[in-house]
């Protein structure tokens, strides 16, 4: 009889707490940027992309003033692009502005290894020298850091094992509602 891989899923934020942790991040970035004159958003591709959707939104509506949002891919910039088994496919790059002496925010929607953000700082030189560059993230997983990298902002800490994943589930991405899970895979 062969081991069946069993997955558990565990709720760690629903709808209502994930948008009241929305709105705490878009607060925390109006007290910091206020105008956000000399701010712009890089949502990093695949899955970042979705919440900088929602907190450009967001923040527009709060603010009364456009701010700057792109899309930033960084599959040519990851220390294991070469390493994959099979062909990695790229996404968009989307930054139709120059981020020299900008503030630059990167959102993501899980921190987990740094890897992904070490990756973003490389390929957000091609569109300038930034000011200064924060990192936004939803979920924080403690513990698995490779590399010296921490959030400036973060919507919620997690403890996780390296056989755990955090799956974010938003509306946006074609899901029914907004949900974060904790998975965890038994053998």
């Amino acid at each position: 009889m062969q081991n069946a891989q069993v997955m558990q899923k565990r709720l760690i934020l629903d709808t209502f707490l994930l948008d009241i942790t929305v709105n705490r991040l878009c607060q925390h970035l109006i007290e910091n940027h206020r105008t956000f004159d000399e701010t712009v958003i890089l949502g990093l591709q695949p899955r970042g992309i979705h919440l900088a959707d929602i907190i450009h939104k967001k923040l527009e509506k709060l603010v009364h003033q456009k701010i700057e949002l792109g899309y930033l891919d960084t599959t040519f910039y990851r220390d294991d692009f070469r390493r994959r088994d099979s062909p990695v496919k790229a996404n968009a790059t989307k930054v139709p502005f120059i981020i020299e002496d900008k503030c630059v925010i990167l959102v993501d929607d899980v921190l987990f290894t740094g890897r992904s953000v070490r990756a973003a700082l490389d390929a957000m030189i091609a569109f300038g020298r930034p000011r200064q560059v924060e990192l936004l993230v939803l979920v924080n997983r403690k513990y698995n850091r490779e590399l010296p990298i921490s959030p400036d902002y973060k919507g919620i800490d997690v403890n996780t094992i390296e056989s755990q994943r955090v799956l974010v589930e938003l509306e946006a991405q074609g899901f029914e509602s907004n949900k974060i899970w904790l998975i965890n895979k038994e053998v």
